[in-house]
């Protein structure tokens, strides 16, 4: 599939990284969602179901031919695909990480990473409340507060294991941070495209309000 090399002109500064997709109608329904918000670009990370598996076709309703899709990236390559100075947004549910850090006792999101890390000499259990130096330190946030005044990308995650441990190094290295999006309690999180078609239109709705404001500057 080619894509034009000029982008529509709907298009916004605002990208998609999908991070460990692997359910076809979740795929086609956040591909839907990303066309329909204007984003520039779709990159799909190794562990992704393929973007053009019949079922994401079909979930995808010609979302496969509004937007451009960068299929099967290793996450060393995900930077080459973003314009410059791009900030990378996380979507965590995570909103008591912030707690954990003050108390330096492991969230439950810090829990997922362990299998990732391999203690030093010396280093306690994490459970013990062990220092956690080797995660990345990424600052909460509301999804609807600004976060879109420099290129944004926006990460979304499989519901089975969230986000990877790379997609918030990778946030952390651009100045981003995890965009949590509240839900009551006994709610565990939200459905994988939920959350990237709630993400996706509030930025949306960030960059139109901005875009407005300085027309009426200027007239």
């Amino acid at each position: 599939m080619m894509y034009p090399e000029s982008p529509p002109c709907h298009s916004l500064p605002l990208l998609l990284i999908c991070d460990n997709l692997r359910d076809p109608g979740n795929l086609g329904t956040v591909l839907r969602s990303a066309a329909g918000a204007g984003c520039s670009r779709v990159l799909l990370t190794k562990g992704c179901v393929d973007a053009w598996e019949p079922k994401v076709l079909r979930a995808g309703m010609g979302a496969h031919f509004q937007v451009p899709i960068v299929n099967n990236l290793e996450w060393e390559a995900v930077p080459d695909h973003l314009p410059p100075d791009t900030r990378v947004y996380v979507a965590d549910n995570c909103g008591l990480y912030a707690q954990a850090q003050a108390s330096n006792k492991p969230s439950a999101c810090d829990r997922r990473f362990l299998k990732f890390h391999k203690p030093e000499k010396g280093e306690e259990d994490l459970e013990a409340g062990a220092s956690r130096d080797w995660l990345p330190d990424l600052e909460v946030q509301s999804y609807d507060l600004d976060w879109t005044r420099a290129p944004a990308a926006v990460v979304i995650g499989g519901e089975t294991h969230g986000v990877s441990l790379e997609s918030l190094q990778l946030a952390e290295r651009t100045g981003g941070k995890r965009l949590l999006i509240p839900v009551v309690p006994g709610v565990d999180s939200l459905n994988s495209a939920m959350a990237a078609s709630i993400l996706l239109f509030e930025g949306k709705r960030q960059l139109r309000a901005r875009a407005d404001l300085g027309n009426r500057s200027r007239s």
